[in-house]
């Protein structure tokens, strides 16, 4: 019951954030800018910040919150114009959350590497069994669509790496620690309900779940 209605409640907060974003993107979106174009941005982001961070130890604080903010945004946009404007796509379902996981991989590692290697270890663990159960969904032909859970968790987990970013290279508070382990919460209820969904729908059996 209450995860129902924590699901209920984030969908409608989620519904109204889309709302809102149609006000702007059904009238003036550029209609050349398809949603998979920011996606693919997303993509290009995270990799040039996994190439600047650890290859050539650029630690320039304006170009990496800069880079990390502007991938933040697209993940804000994407799922929006697709459904604003009609353009969604399998691969873009697919391609979404691989997007999110390597523009925070890299972010994750240089912000807690040194002070939280437990935390970064579950958070990336999280995001392995994420793409795991997607590969499987995948496999079965089930709806791969991002649930509410993992929207939740890259909400989080993009505003308190900004702003984890904007402190470097100072050391995390406790505050945006604990809402990072709280995302971790967000993370499981993600991978339950999408193996809830599978089981409900005959593409695995699980006893007792």
């Amino acid at each position: 019951m209450i995860l129902s209605d924590l699901e209920y409640s984030l969908k409608k907060i989620d519904y109204y954030r889309d709302r809102l974003l149609f006000l702007f993107i059904k009238p003036y979106w550029p209609r050349k800018i398809l949603p998979n174009h920011l996606t693919y941005l997303r993509v290009a982001i995270g990799l040039s910040l996994f190439v600047l961070l650890f290859f050539f130890g650029i630690e320039n604080k304006l170009l990496i919150i800069s880079l990390f903010c502007v991938g933040a945004i697209t993940d804000l946009f994407d799922g929006s114009v697709a459904r604003g404007l009609k353009k969604e796509t399998d691969f873009g379902m697919m391609l979404d959350p691989t997007a999110d996981k390597i523009l925070i991989i890299p972010i994750a590692v240089y912000s807690l590497y040194q002070s939280q290697k437990w935390l970064l270890l579950l958070l990336i663990l999280a995001e392995v069994i994420s793409g795991l159960v997607f590969i499987f969904q995948k496999s079965r032909g089930a709806d791969t669509r991002p649930n509410i859970f993992g929207k939740t968790k890259m909400v989080l987990l993009c505003i308190v790496f900004a702003f984890i970013l904007i402190a470097w290279p100072n050391f995390p508070s406790v505050f945006f620690i604990d809402i990072l382990w709280a995302s971790l919460i967000f993370s499981v209820l993600n991978v339950f309900s999408k193996v809830l969904e599978l089981k409900n729908k005959g593409h695995v059996k699980v006893k007792n779940l």
